[in-house]
């Protein structure tokens, strides 16, 4: 099934061919139809969002629309506040929360026009890859709904790749963006730390947290991106003809599942007949990826919910309570030499991009798995399902590089596989357009 996407609504609604009203009620009658099965929403906003569509009409009538997302409905993961609405992050801990002001990502998008239709499901506190660990109710996958949506901003990937929702918006600490949308086959950005305001977003780890956009295309995604960022957008950098991309084999290919790395290799060809030069580039240390990633996040999770943690840790679902609780034993000594790696990490990854537009890899190294799995074995290899699923996207939230996950072919079980593109530091927007350059390639199977 073809969405349509916020380009072509965009278009359709300046030329009379459809209306923000109808527009709501087909998203409506999609999570009607749709939802009571996947659990995507915690929160369905049909009253506000009508309303808000009638006044979008209206300003067009008059001729005040105020950009490409007037009057586009999307929906919200439910970490991020929404005035007048709760903020539960998918947690009774948060039971009575209720938001008096928006978040300072949602008062751009509300100035942009956007209409909210809903709070999304997610991995309780952002914690977890899965979807599973909720207070309302694991997510399911929408082409398996027997397998796993990915995590944590699962609603808002699943929101998106039904239709329930022209675009969404979520937060990504270690892959909470890039992990769903690439589970669910939609495009999902994580933007150069900093870039988008996490003020009004519960907070998982400071200086891992990042917010960024889900959408159907590249394109839909640079759309939404423009409106959250804190600073206008600048001149957008001309992309030479030859582009070279760095592909990090050593660690990030060492571990997949065979039909990923077919669907990966596939990608790589079609890139390359387009006159794309990829080069093997080399992350050194990045066996020290995954303790540095750990040390940072579980202290930083455990300092943020210490005091929760004190007088309501049996409204925690368990799994998200024991890792909370992991982060008690890590030392000072250890975050601090954790920071450290970090710095060398993040140049490592400055040195693979030198001379490069961006760097390529599979975004997940297995298709989504079944709901209920929490190890996975490829070949002699068997590893922990979170580790496993975090493998190729937690890096780049310790260096703060952009990422744009994008799809790229499916299992012959019909799960979705895709790519990552990464850009240079503080240079989301020449990403997109890269990543909108090429999308027709990658996504072609």
């Amino acid at each position: 099934m073809k969405l349509p996407t916020i380009a072509d609504v965009s278009a359709q609604l300046q030329t009379g061919k459809t209306t923000s009203a109808e527009l709501v009620e087909h998203c409506l009658d999609t999570i009607y139809r749709l939802d009571s099965e996947l659990n995507s929403f915690i929160a369905v906003l049909a009253d506000d969002a009508r309303a808000a569509a009638l006044e979008a009409d209206a300003q067009r009538a008059n001729g005040k629309t105020v950009g490409p997302l007037h009057g586009i409905p999307i929906s919200v993961k439910d970490l991020i506040d929404l005035r007048g609405t709760p903020t539960t992050a998918a947690s009774r801990v948060r039971t009575g929360h209720l938001a008096s002001a928006d978040a300072q990502v949602i008062a751009r998008l509300r100035r942009a026009g956007v209409i909210f239709i809903g709070k999304c499901n997610l991995h309780e506190f952002a914690f977890g890859t899965t979807g599973e660990d909720s207070a309302f109710g694991l997510t399911r996958n929408p082409h398996v709904p027997g397998h796993m949506p990915g995590g944590s901003s699962s609603g808002s990937a699943v929101s998106v790749a039904t239709g329930m929702a022209l675009a969404s918006v979520g937060t990504d600490t270690g892959g909470s963006v890039r992990i769903p949308a690439a589970a669910c086959g939609v495009v999902g950005l994580k933007p150069s730390f900093g870039e988008v305001s996490c003020e009004g977003v519960v907070p998982l780890a400071r200086t891992l947290d990042h917010v960024g956009p889900l959408g159907i295309t590249a394109a839909d995604v640079d759309i939404l991106y423009r409106a959250m960022q804190d600073s206008d957008s600048p001149v957008r950098d001309k992309l030479t003809k030859n582009v070279r991309l760095g592909l990090p084999r050593q660690y990030f290919l060492d571990i997949l599942d065979g039909e990923v790395r077919a669907v990966f290799d596939a990608t790589i060809d079609r890139l390359r007949k387009t006159g794309c030069l990829i080069e093997t580039v080399e992350i050194a240390y990045a066996a020290e990826i995954r303790k540095t990633y750990l040390y940072t996040q579980l202290r930083e999770a455990f300092d943020a919910h210490a005091n929760m943690l004190k007088k309501h840790a049996s409204a925690y679902t368990p799994n998200v309570r024991e890792r909370l609780e992991l982060g008690r034993s890590v030392s000072d000594a250890d975050y601090t030499r954790a920071q450290l790696t970090r710095d060398v990490l993040r140049a490592q990854v400055d040195m693979a991009l030198e001379e490069r537009q961006a760097l390529i890899l599979p975004t997940l190294p297995i298709p989504a798995p079944p709901l209920g799995v929490t190890e996975v074995t490829i070949g002699e290899h068997t590893s922990d399902l979170r580790s496993l699923m975090l493998r190729q996207t937690q890096l780049f939230n310790l260096t703060g590089h952009p990422v744009i996950s994008i799809p790229c072919g499916e299992t012959s079980d019909g799960l979705p596989c895709a790519v990552q593109l990464v850009g240079h530091l503080g240079k989301t927007n020449r990403l997109l357009s890269l990543a909108s350059r090429y999308e027709p390639s990658i996504r072609t199977i």
